[in-house]
């Protein structure tokens, strides 16, 4: 599904030239969990735009499906991101004084999936994170962790085959971060969602099937969890 080989991001400020990214290569197949670990600084979060569409490499090449990305048109890239890739980052990202209902309706008002499907899809959403008792509450009065839940269940309104997930627990509490992983790998197991964590904390990336561990824009290692930890373990 996703393959980048000798990957850079090179920013320019001036006269200064920050290399984000230098030589990353790497290939996640479809039905994968996979966590990209790594400190401050480290190039993952760098890595996840250009996974996501959200940014371009300087250099090297990233095919996502078999066709490099320099293949695809602008059009084609903006259709991938709304109906294949779903996203979950940090902050939420939620419309504060909208319902939980509308901000998981919100991937749907730029897709092509006609809108009597529209409904039963954001019905569905919400029933898979738990918060059919919170439907029409508006984002504001959520805590941490249904808000989390919330973003979750708006990157699967179009069922992507892939969920980037940018420190999904970074903002919760140790009970909150359990119920966001145990979502997450319910995904990957059950429904088969591949998906892609950023993170700098070792007890979530063991969530994992796979670890790829990134220090100053470059990779490490790439290993195989011998034993990946189960939801009920987090942070104990």
């Amino acid at each position: 599904m996703i393959d980048v080989q000798q990957l850079t991001r090179t920013f320019i400020t001036g006269e200064v030239e920050t290399h984000a990214l230098n030589g990353v290569s790497f290939t996640i197949q479809p039905g994968e969990f996979v966590a990209i670990m790594g400190p401050s600084g480290s190039g993952k979060s760098t890595l996840l735009h250009i996974l996501g569409f959200l940014d371009r490499q300087t250099g090297g090449e990233y095919s996502f499906e078999g066709k490099s990305i320099q293949d695809y048109t602008e059009l084609e890239l903006a259709h991938i991101r709304n109906k294949q890739m779903g996203f979950v980052f940090q902050e939420f990202n939620l419309l504060p004084r909208d319902s939980i209902y509308d901000n998981i309706r919100l991937p749907l008002l730029y897709s092509q999936i006609p809108e009597r499907e529209w409904d039963q899809r954001i019905t569905a959403a919400i029933q898979a994170v738990g918060l059919t008792h919170r439907t029409d509450y508006q984002a504001y009065r959520l805590s941490g962790g249904e808000r989390q839940r919330v973003a979750i269940a708006r990157a699967l309104i179009n069922n992507p085959s892939v969920i980037f997930a940018d420190e999904p627990t970074g903002n919760l509490d140790t009970k909150s971060g359990q119920a966001i992983m145990e979502i997450l790998q319910r995904l990957n197991q059950t429904q088969k969602h591949t998906i892609v964590l950023i993170t700098h904390e070792t007890e979530t990336a063991e969530h994992a099937e796979r670890i790829i561990r990134m220090r100053d824009g470059k990779m490490e290692s790439d290993t195989k969890v011998k034993r990946r930890l189960t939801a009920s373990e987090f942070k104990k």
